[in-house]
Formats: structure tokens, sequence, C-alpha cells
């Protein structure tokens, strides 16, 4: 191996060749860590959905029992329970479907939507779930939520929609990234 040897610089198909399976990699373990925020949006909003009262932390927060409150406060309690439940339906079919779909098909604007989507719900329903905490006796599940909001944002690092596909871009079909399954 002659000096100059060891300053030669990749060309730029070695370049992307190397990068594809660590890129495909990170995608797919983005595309595992979305469904794993997806599922218990889902079990939530059910649990949400159909619970007949409020939650025991509710309880505490208020200082109460469910049957202790006038029915109007039991509608619109229930009334928020269920808009709650609609947001974690909601969020986790989406979800599901941008990952069983776009996402798996590497479609940029995909990549994008589902962190965006996930932080627009949690990052206020961490709040919320943070003002009970401070502000009450009760001890809200709040965790959950930051965990998912950290999640969410590893999951786009990792996925990276940012980067072009070098491939489909010298193909001349935008930007989009091809099938990351």
């Amino acid at each position: 191996m002659g000096e100059n040897d060891a300053l030669e610089v990749p060309r730029e198909d070695e370049r992307m060749s190397a990068s594809r399976p660590a890129r495909s990699l990170r995608r797919r373990v983005a595309a595992w860590i979305y469904t794993g925020i997806a599922i218990p949006s889902l079990v939530l909003g059910a649990i949400f959905l159909f619970r007949p009262n409020f939650m025991p932390y509710h309880a505490v927060a208020l200082g109460k029992e469910w049957t202790e409150l006038d029915a109007a406060t039991q509608v619109l309690i229930k009334a928020l329970m269920e808009v709650a439940a609609g947001g974690w339906l909601a969020l986790g079919t989406l979800t599901l479907l941008l990952v069983a779909f776009p996402i798996r098909r590497g479609e940029r604007w995909a990549r994008w939507a589902v962190p965006t989507a996930s932080l627009l719900f949690y990052v206020p329903t961490l709040l919320a779930t943070l003002s009970v905490l401070q502000q009450t006796p009760a001890s809200p599940p709040w965790y959950g939520n930051l965990v998912v909001c950290v999640a969410s944002v590893l999951a786009f690092m990792l996925d990276a929609p940012w980067q072009p596909d070098r491939r489909r871009d010298q193909g001349g079909r935008g930007g989009d990234a091809p099938n990351a399954s």
C-alpha cells in the first residue's frame, strides 16, 4: 500500500452503500419505537373510553370519590375522559397506519408526521399531568407521558427524515427513502 493509497477518499457510491444498512436499521428501530408508542396509546384510549368512572388518582386530586360528585360534574369529567380517549385512540391508530404503509415505503412526509403528532398530543398531556401533580395531592402517571416524548424524539433522531436518500434522489423520484422494512 503506497503513501497515496492511505489518503484516498472513498467514492460516493462506496460511502452510500456503507451507510445504507445502518440507515435502514435506524429506520426500522424508529418504526418499532413508534409502534411501541401506538400500542399503549390505544390501550389508554380504550381504558378511558370504557371506564364507567374516573381513575383513582382523579379521586385523590378532587378529594372525593366518584359517587360523591353531583351528576353534572360526573357528566363533565366523563366527557373529558372520553375526549382524552379519543386523542389516544386517534394517535395510536394514525401511528400504526403511518408505520405500516407510508413509513414502511420510506415516505418522508410520514416520517415527519408521526413524531409531530405524537409530541402534539403528549407534550400537553405531560404538562397537564404535571399540573395535577404540583397542584393537588394526587400522583398522576406523568412519567409515561415523559417517556413517550423522549421516545418520539429518539425515534425521530434515529430516523433522520431530513437526510436525503441519495439512491432515490439520483433516480429522480424526490427524496423519499426506499422501503425501510
